[in-house]
C-alpha cells in the first residue's frame, strides 16, 4: 500500500455543527470528473473498490450496499452532484465533483440530526471509513489492484490506517471545538473497536 501518512495527508476534513453535525472531506485526484464518477457510480466498478450495489439507480430510487447502508438517491448530475440518504431518511451523503486541469476534487459532506450525533464526537463513527473509501478509490484510479475490497477493508493493514485515520479526526474534532474531551475519549474508543477490531 502507498505510505499511509501520504494517503492521510492527501485529505482535508472538517467536523461542522449547526442545524446538522456533518463532516466534511476533500480530496483531487489524478483523474478526469467522468472518470471518477463512473468509479462512483457504475456498479461494476464500484464493486471492485467499495461494494457491490443493488436497487434502482437513478433519481427517485433507492439502493442497496452489501452488508453496509442503503438509501433513496435524491439527486444526480453527472458528474457534478451526487446526493443519498445513507442509513437512514435523516442521514445525507452529498459527493460534489469539481474538475480542474485534468484533476477531479471529490467532496463529501455526511450530515445527521443532531439527536443522532449531538457533539463532534460522531465524526468518529463515520470519518475514519469515509476515509477508507478515500483511500480505496484512489487506489482504484490509479490501477492498483486491491483483490476483494471487503477482505482488504478487513485487513491488519487497513486496521493500521483505520487508526491512524482515528488520531487525525480526534484532532479535528478537538480543533472544532465540538466535543468534550470525555466525549471524544468515548467515541475514540467506539471508533477503534468498529474500525481496527484486532489491533486494540
Amino acid at each position: 500500500m502507498t505510505d499511509i501518512a501520504d494517503q492521510l495527508k492527501a485529505v482535508h476534513r472538517a467536523v461542522r455543527r449547526g442545524e446538522t453535525m456533518g463532516v466534511l472531506l476533500s480530496r483531487t485526484y489524478d483523474a478526469r470528473a467522468d472518470d471518477v464518477w463512473d468509479a462512483l457510480t457504475d456498479p461494476e466498478r464500484l464493486k471492485r473498490w467499495f461494494l457491490p450495489i443493488s436497487g434502482r439507480l437513478e433519481v427517485g430510487g433507492s439502493f442497496q450496499l452489501e452488508g453496509n447502508a442503503g438509501g433513496d438517491i435524491l439527486a444526480c448530475d453527472r458528474p457534478a452532484l451526487l446526493r443519498v440518504t445513507f442509513g437512514g431518511p435523516d442521514s445525507i451523503v452529498e459527493l460534489r465533483l469539481t474538475e480542474h486541469d485534468e484533476r477531479t476534487q471529490v467532496e463529501l459532506e455526511h450530515t445527521v440530526p443532531l439527536e443522532f450525533a449531538p457533539n463532534g464526537g460522531g465524526a468518529l463513527w463515520v470519518g475514519p471509513g469515509w476515509d477508507g473509501g478515500f483511500l480505496a478509490l484512489g487506489l482504484h484510479l490509479s490501477g492498483e489492484v486491491q483483490g476483494d475490497p471487503v477482505e482488504a477493508a478487513n485487513s491488519p493493514e487497513v486496521q493500521r490506517f483505520n487508526l491512524e485515520s482515528i488520531a487525525v479526526w480526534e484532532a479535528v474534532i478537538r480543533e472544532s471545538g465540538t466535543a468534550t474531551e470525555e466525549e471524544l475519549a468515548e467515541a475514540v474508543g467506539v471508533s477503534k473497536a468498529q474500525f481496527a477490531p484486532d489491533l486494540v
